[in-house]
């Protein structure tokens, strides 16, 4: 039986690949999964439980959430990465650390294939096949689901048959849980006019009153949140736990996908929202107008080369080092205030504060310049305009 290592969440997709592989292709199937944050050590023992029911050979979980924080994550809040304003790109930015780690795993027992369950349709086939390609050109990939086409009624036919057990009617929902938010993908998604019904989203609302939360930050990096110092990850998860029962950071993204079709997936993202929208008002009083202007549309870059699954091109490490030096005075704390399905900033204090009285007060008086000084200024600044209007005679 030749080795085959597969991409397995326990889901329905990677549960059809299990038992099809295995059964009808007669694989050695070494199921992995690449803990990026989301999952309990209960749920990754029910994880594994599964995986050899349905009839793989092995499991192995590996825990990845601080490679997950440092090559990825922590970029994404430098840059204030939202895709299409709108989305903290969880599940995109997640599948990057979980191809490399996948096929390394895959080269380390020697397997000469590795599988997943991506459809022919998604973006995920894309960003898992160019890390493998170019890490591994050697192993060969196999996708039933993409190959054989396959609706998600056909996969549970399909297992129903083969007499494996799953909560079928969760199975409805493609759920991806992270560090950086969760992605939620139904039959409400395939459309461009029906909303997820709350009881598909993990968090539901248990919380009606308002909560005071500040969070910490060093050099752009999240370090204490209400005043208790903890790693990023940890801060982040701790986070998540507060503004979670609020329903904070629901919605549903619509962008463009790499194969050049419309994409709609529902999210959750309460951390990441907060986080970033946190990070980037503090960038606003710490950061120069220029440095702001050349990072929004650098960081833009940075998160559609990581959705496309260019994470490998070094350009990637050229955009990160620009990002990493951006944060130098990136310190302060943030307050913010939660609310059911909603949160607000309420502002900063910090050292590298530009806002700095000693040299006005926007509005209201100037203490570092003169009255002259201004209306020079103004005239000089008007010249070009001037000029053009003159020679061409436009208002």
């Amino acid at each position: 039986m030749e080795k085959l290592v597969l991409a397995y969440s326990g889901g329905l997709d990677t549960s059809y690949c299990a038992k099809y592989l295995s059964k009808e292709k007669g694989f050695e199937v070494h199921a992995i999964s690449i803990n990026t944050g989301g999952f309990s050590q209960a749920e990754i023992d029910e994880i594994e439980s599964k995986a050899l029911k349905i009839g793989a050979k092995t499991y192995k979980n590996i825990q990845a959430k601080d490679i997950f924080y440092n090559k990825v994550v922590k970029n994404l809040i430098f840059g204030n990465v939202l895709k299409n304003n709108t989305y903290p790109l969880s599940v995109s930015a997640e599948r990057i650390i979980q191809a490399v780690e996948i096929i390394n795993y895959a080269k380390s027992i020697g397997a000469k294939y590795v599988a997943h369950g991506s459809t022919g349709a998604g973006n995920d086939q894309v960003r898992f096949d160019m890390i493998f390609q170019t890490l591994a050109p050697e192993i060969e990939i196999i996708t039933p689901i993409r190959d054989k086409k396959l609706s998600r009624q056909e996969e549970i036919e399909y297992l129903k048959a083969n007499d494996v057990d799953m909560n079928w009617e969760k199975a409805q929902y493609s759920v991806n849980k992270g560090l950086w938010g969760t992605s939620v993908g139904g039959s409400e998604t395939l459309t461009s006019h029906k909303g997820l019904p709350e009881s598909a989203y993990p968090s539901q609302v248990s919380k009606q009153e308002s909560e005071q939360v500040t969070l910490k930050f060093e050099k752009g990096e999240l370090v204490a949140v209400n005043g208790k110092p903890a790693s990023p990850v940890e801060n982040i998860e701790y986070l998540q736990s507060l503004a979670a029962p609020y329903g904070i950071g629901r919605d549903i993204h619509v962008g463009d996908t790499i194969i050049g079709i419309k994409g709609r997936v529902g999210f959750e993202a309460a951390a990441p929202l907060i986080i970033i929208k946190a990070h980037h008002l503090l960038e606003k009083h710490t950061l120069t107008k220029w440095q702001q202007q050349h990072k929004d549309y650098l960081s833009s870059w940075y998160g559609m080369h990581l959705h496309e699954g260019l994470y490998l091109d070094p350009v990637m490490r050229n955009m990160e080092a620009f990002l990493a030096d951006s944060q130098k005075n990136v310190t302060g704390e943030v307050f913010v205030t939660l609310n059911p399905y909603r949160f607000t900033l309420e502002g900063i204090q910090s050292k590298h504060d530009l806002m700095n009285a000693s040299f006005g007060a926007y509005g209201e008086m100037n203490k570092g310049w003169t009255a002259d000084d201004a209306k020079g200024f103004i005239k000089l600044m008007g010249n070009q305009n001037k000029i053009y209007t003159h020679v061409n005679g436009e208002s």
